[in-house]
């Protein structure tokens, strides 16, 4: 591109171009001049390397968002290590390149939502990490989130899995027999056994959780939520799953139809929008959803 037309472009004199472009070779830019016809053009060589990191800035723009995206994991292998690969990253950086590169960190921040703490479950996510590539049987004592009660059982874990803000582990559970799933921060004790596995012929991940709307496995059913028109763009903004079905009613309310199993999570999912959501179907959820207003109507009016 020619001098004039990025003086054009970026809507300032030439002296100003001249200064930003030697800015960028500065700081270590591969940035090329050549002449054709009398009029000298600049250009940026497509292929180039931050100093001896094999990466784009863009590359390491991306890999500081994973860094922000797994801060609720903070404390254990996945969070540490992005963190540990960014640190050589930078390393292996020029001076005048790692300050443009936190300049655009700076720039772009990605702000986990609510999520669990995992710090003091460090040990327990390496043992998961370990044997789900060694596929080795773990030992663990298990304590349940609604009655709190706990239990030794024996799991054959199959994939280790991060959805909305928790670290759960899915695998082949000795002691139902069946294919389960337990939350890591759950955990009390694990170790690793001699016990090899291998897993089930039929399981494949993204069928098993293909109907669920959070983390509970249950089979799909027709859900159809109506949403009212203060709650209709946020409700249509949002990819709630895969199976969703959006349509904007004649009166502004917004009509989201779904085949998803989980109940408990549909209902407290419901429940968060107050009375500007209304379940339809199916008959089971909302009854659940009007059992709840009720309670707590009650316990507000008392």
């Amino acid at each position: 591109m020619g001098l004039d037309q990025l003086s054009e472009e970026l809507e300032c004199v030439r002296r100003t171009v001249y200064r930003d472009l030697d800015a960028l070779m500065y700081a270590g830019f591969p940035v090329i001049s050549e002449k054709r016809d009398g009029h000298v053009y600049y250009r940026f060589v497509d292929s180039f390397k931050l100093g001896d990191v094999p990466f784009t800035a863009d590359e390491v723009l991306a890999l500081a968002f994973g860094e922000d995206l797994l801060r609720g994991l903070e404390g254990t292998v996945f969070h540490d290590s992005i963190q540990s690969a960014l640190v050589k990253i930078r390393a292996g950086l020029g001076p005048e390149l790692s300050t443009y590169l936190e300049r655009l960190g700076e720039s772009f921040r990605v702000l986990p939502g609510p999520h669990k703490r995992y710090i003091q479950s460090k040990e327990t996510v390496q043992v998961l990490s370990d044997a789900v590539l060694s596929r080795r049987t773990v030992r663990m004592r298990y304590r349940t989130g609604r009655t709190r009660t706990e239990s030794e059982r024996e799991l054959d874990p199959y994939r280790v899995w991060y959805r909305a803000g928790g670290l759960y582990v899915i695998g082949h559970d000795h002691q139902s027999g069946e294919i389960r799933t337990f939350a890591v921060d759950r955990i009390q004790e694990i170790e690793a056994t001699d016990a090899k596995f291998e897993p089930a012929d039929d399981f494949d991940f993204d069928d098993y959780t293909a109907s669920s709307f959070g983390v509970i496995v249950e089979p799909a059913t027709r859900v159809r939520i109506r949403f009212e028109p203060r709650w209709s763009t946020y409700a249509e903004e949002h990819t709630w799953h895969p199976s969703q079905e959006v349509e904007s009613l004649p009166d502004g309310r917004t009509l989201l139809t779904m085949e998803v199993g989980g109940t408990a999570e549909l209902r407290s999912w419901v429940l968060s929008f107050g009375d500007g959501a209304e379940v339809l179907e199916p008959p089971e959820l909302r009854a659940e959803v009007l059992q709840e207003l009720r309670a707590a109507a009650s316990r507000y009016e008392g």
